[in-house]
Parts: C-alpha cells; sequence; structure tokens
C-alpha cells in the first residue's frame, strides 16, 4: 500500500474503534428498563451507531485493499454521520437543558416540578395517557417505593429529610414537601387538619403502597429528571466520539486527496 493509504487504513480503523462508544450508548437506551421504566430515544443513537461502524469498515477495506469507490463512499457516508450525530446531540442538549429540581428548606433532597422541563419532555410524559399508565404501572411493581420503605435507617422525621432520595424517590414515593403531610416512614405520611391544597398533588397522594404519588405531576417530574441524568452521561461519551471522529474525518481526506495525488503522479511521470 502507499503512504496516504497506510494512513487512510489507521485512521478508518481508529473511526472504527471511536464508533464502539456511540454503539454502547444505543444499546444502554435500548437495554432493559430500569427503575426509571421508560427509555427516551431507545433506537436512534444504536442504529446510528451501528451505519458509522459500517462506514468505517468499508473505508478500511477501501485502504487496505485500495479501492477508491469504498474510500469515496467512506468519506461521504462518514459526513454524513457525523452531521446527524451532531444534530442529535444539540437536540438531546436543547431538550435536556432546563430541570425541574427545586431545594426545600430543611431538606438534603429537592423536589420536582414540570416546569423546569422542556415542552418536548413534558409531552413525553403527559400527551400520551397510555404511556403514562405503562410506566406507572412498572413503577408501582419496582423496587424504587419498596427499597425506601424498607430503609431501617430512617428512625425519624429529621433522619428523613437530611437523606439524600433519588429524584423518583423523591417524586413518586411521598407527597411533595409543600403539602406540609406529617412523616410516618418513609412511604406513609399524615395529612395535616383540613385546609387549601397548596399543590394539586397534595389531593392525589396516597398511603397505599400500590398508589402513592404516581399520579403525582411530582412524579413525572422525577421521571424527567432520571432520564435527563442517564441523557447527560452518555452525552459525554457521545461528545468525546464525535470530536475524535471529526478529528480523523479531516486526516482522512487529506490522506485521500494525497493518494489520488500519488497516483496521478505515478500515471503520468516519466
Amino acid at each position: 500500500m502507499a503512504v496516504s493509504n497506510n494512513i487512510t487504513a489507521c485512521v478508518t480503523l481508529l473511526a472504527l474503534i471511536c464508533a464502539v462508544p456511540v454503539i454502547a450508548s444505543g444499546i444502554w437506551f435500548a437495554s432493559a428498563q430500569g427503575e426509571e421504566c421508560a427509555r427516551l430515544a431507545r433506537w436512534p443513537v444504536a442504529i446510528l451507531g451501528g451505519l458509522l461502524l459500517l462506514a468505517a469498515l468499508a473505508g478500511f477495506v477501501g485502504a487496505y485493499w485500495n479501492r477508491r469507490r469504498l474510500l469515496a463512499f467512506y468519506l461521504f457516508a462518514m459526513a454524513a454521520l457525523i452531521v446527524l450525530l451532531i444534530v442529535l446531540l444539540v437536540f438531546a442538549f436543547a431538550v435536556t437543558r432546563g430541570s425541574g429540581a427545586y431545594p426545600v428548606l430543611g431538606r438534603a433532597y429537592d423536589d420536582y416540578r414540570l416546569d423546569g422541563f422542556s415542552m418536548w419532555l413534558r409531552g413525553y410524559v403527559s400527551d400520551d395517557p397510555r404511556r403514562w399508565e405503562k410506566i406507572k404501572a412498572c413503577l408501582a411493581v419496582s423496587d424504587t417505593c419498596k427499597k425506601l420503605a424498607r430503609q431501617a435507617a430512617f428512625v425519624n422525621a429529621e433522619q428523613f429529610y437530611q437523606s439524600h432520595l433519588s429524584p423518583l424517590q423523591s417524586g413518586c414515593c411521598k407527597p411533595p414537601s409543600v403539602c406540609g403531610f406529617s412523616y410516618v416512614s418513609p412511604t406513609v405520611w399524615s395529612s395535616p387538619a383540613a385546609r387549601p391544597a397548596a399543590d394539586p398533588d397534595c389531593g392525589l397522594w396516597s398511603n397505599d403502597p400500590g398508589q402513592l404519588c404516581y399520579e403525582c405531576e411530582s412524579c413525572k417530574a422525577g421521571l424527567l429528571e432520571a432520564l435527563r441524568d442517564q441523557w447527560h452521561k452518555a452525552n459525554i461519551a457521545l461528545v468525546v466520539a464525535t470530536v475524535c471522529l471529526i478529528f480523523l474525518y479531516l486526516i482522512g481526506c487529506s490522506a485521500y486527496k494525497n493518494a489520488q495525488a500519488e497516483a496521478i503522479f505515478r500515471r503520468y511521470k516519466w
């Protein structure tokens, strides 16, 4: 192989390796549901990672066996896929930028409201009642609140208030703090004397382990915060992979042009 083809083969091999984090992120999104009982963008990331892998493989074969059409296809496909990856990242950052978390005086955990999230995320849990029914049923049989109820560390209310709850535990397993309910146990609360509810969620709370606050807006907000945390973790891997792919693509373009120049020089040299 010519020097330029060697460089291109190495670049495409590295691009192939860079596609692995994208695929891994996609598989993580598409894997079995965790305690969140929902996944955003299950397959697009995995499919995009698979296409990146195929394009890089085609480029490696084209560089190693000097197949110019395969190399040209690699460069074109890689450019299109990198653009799609950037669009996906911009979309992910845009829709997960806002947070519904807000601090509560005297509590180590946050409470959650839907208002802080993007309209797209709010629509995910509010626009389709059937979707939320499925998520709610999953949450009711999951260990999210059962694990909290079994905690022996909470001897009194003060210990509970100083605990660090996950977004789902805070939003779904207890009433919102603004309701003024009295602590009995992590999932059992005593309602205050009759007075106007400070939040519509206050009237939706139930000590029934199968109901709790699963109908509450705070539970939907806690779910979105958990999904938002998922995306932020995945975005780190996707950003690193995107930067590496752009860098390798530019090197690949340069090596491809040099390979073409070498071929022309060999054809017309005396």
